[in-house]
């Protein structure tokens, strides 16, 4: 167990978050003294005269073998922005320490936030050219020239296709239903039991949420930019009540200017040629269909009740059917999995050729199956990692693709980061307005949040629905309420 010890400063957080870059969480932990009995760290931030300095020191019993130190000056005197300039010289000489005492160097050098675009966007806003942000990357960030070109290159395809006005929202609609919960999955969904269906009461409770937030956008003057219907998977809903959903969609909001309407149609077992026609009749032309993976020993491991066949077949009738763009996702570091698991996953993706390919890693989040069992599975380490994301990228230039947007994750395999591939035009655009929280969106059904976005201060309200299935059937008049104080700053009557 390694002891780190802050000294001048109090920012425990942001410090323990690049050292789990280094070490699992379990490795290390905070003390108020470094003793001789161990290897400890020191983190200090301290004053002399008027220049400023962050030194990292490690010890091992009792002695420093190594330490790293940088002077710097404050020169903006903003509090806000003097507090990112010391917590960031911090960070970088633990990770220079530690980089050198463990010898790598991750690529995404001291970031561990989920949205590290957002920086060269703030950049780009203050005037600074390409080639210097690339330099402030590299430098105050140490991020490798890999990870540089990826953020500039997707940068400069979204902020195209990102709409920034503030007039208009986009429409997110929760469907928390799953046929079974897979190992790694963290968010809440419920499964469809027969004796205890409570699919027909959340719809009829969907639908009055979405009529009663259509008049609040009628009220607010709000345009609707793009619509995506998430999971949950929304085709474990019966024929009827997807159609239900979506004759209610289009009778109550305005539709006349949506740029984009997706719906994940998500796991094999769940879709009908039924469905997927009943999709396609009401205009949607984007959808989802999510293998994770293309090898039938892992589907059965992570409990999903289909097969590679199964995906195949999918997607070959969505294909009949004439939907434009279908987007596939796929984990890399799944239970078991390694590089030929996944190279073969990329194959088959080759001879389906989607539109847009979501390549997420893995995430062991602390409420899924696998955080809880995670002893009983291999799983695979960062350099193996770092290969299938290359791979992935080697696979999705062969088809076409490019990667238009990205997001990082805590407890990632590897610290590394999920990406989404598109050819040109099949872009998703509502990805895009969620990761960089420019634009408001507007969530509705059980456990959805609403991110109201206030462009003049540059902030996000959230207004969340509760997460209970039933809490939202019974309290869905609340939920709506919370919307309508938060967006026209009155409550219901």
């Amino acid at each position: 167990m390694i002891h780190v010890k802050l000294e001048g400063h109090d920012y425990e957080y942001e410090i323990g978050e690049l050292i789990k870059v280094f070490y699992n969480v379990d490795e290390f932990q905070f003390a108020d003294e470094i003793t001789n009995d161990r290897v400890g760290i020191i983190n200090k931030l301290y004053y002399e005269n008027e220049k400023k300095f962050s030194i990292s020191s490690l010890y091992d019993k009792g002695k420093i073998i190594m330490e790293i130190k940088e002077e710097f000056n404050i020169e903006d005197r903003n509090p806000l922005k003097e507090r990112k300039l010391v917590k960031q010289k911090l960070k970088l000489t633990l990770f220079e320490l530690l980089a050198q005492y463990r010898k790598r160097r991750p690529k995404w050098g001291i970031l561990t936030g989920i949205r590290p675009t957002k920086i060269v966007y703030e950049l780009m806003n203050e005037g600074f050219t390409e080639e210097e942000i690339k330099n402030i990357l590299k430098v105050q960030y140490r991020l490798n020239e890999e990870k540089i070109q990826l953020l500039i290159n997707i940068v400069n395809i979204e902020k195209n296709l990102m709409n920034n006005k503030e007039d208009y929202v986009s429409i997110y609609i929760g469907i928390p239903f799953c046929p079974t919960k897979c190992l790694y999955c963290s968010f809440p969904s419920n499964s469809i039991c027969k004796k205890n269906d409570k699919r027909e009461a959340y719809i009829e409770s969907l639908v009055y949420e979405i009529k009663e937030v259509s008049i609040i956008l009628r009220e607010g003057n709000k345009k609707i930019d793009t619509i995506y219907i998430g999971g949950g998977t929304p085709t474990s809903l019966t024929n009827d009540q997807l159609d239900k959903l979506f004759v209610t969609i289009k009778e109550e909001l305005d539709l006349s200017e949506v740029r984009e309407f997706t719906v994940e149609a998500g796991r094999p077992d769940t879709i009908t040629i039924e469905k997927l026609e009943t999709i396609k009749k009401h205009g949607i032309e984007r959808i989802s269909i999510n293998p994770q993976t293309m090898n039938d020993p892992t589907l059965k491991l992570i409990k999903r009740d289909h097969t590679v066949e199964d995906i195949k077949s999918t997607y070959k009738l969505a294909k009949q059917i004439g939907f434009k763009t279908i987007n596939m996702d796929l984990i890399i570091g799944l239970p078991n999995e390694g590089i030929d698991e996944f190279e073969n996953t990329m194959k088959e993706m080759i001879k389906l050729d989607p539109e847009n390919i979501t390549v997420h890693t893995l995430a062991i989040k602390k409420s899924s199956i696998l955080k809880a069992n995670k002893e009983k599975y291999k799983l695979c380490h960062e350099n193996s990692a770092e290969k299938m994301i290359e791979l992935a990228n080697k696979y999705c230039k062969k088809m076409g693709m490019s990667p238009y947007y990205m997001y990082r994750q805590k407890y990632m395999v590897g610290n590394l980061e999920n990406i989404g591939y598109g050819k040109v035009n099949h872009e998703c655009i509502y990805n895009i307005e969620i990761i960089e929280e420019k634009q408001t969106i507007i969530a509705l059904g059980a456990g959805a949040v609403s991110k109201i976005y206030y462009p003049e201060e540059n902030r996000l309200e959230r207004v969340p629905n509760v997460t209970s299935l039933d809490h939202y059937i019974n309290r869905t008049k609340e939920m709506v309420e919370r919307k309508k104080k938060e967006l026209l700053g009155k409550n219901m009557k």
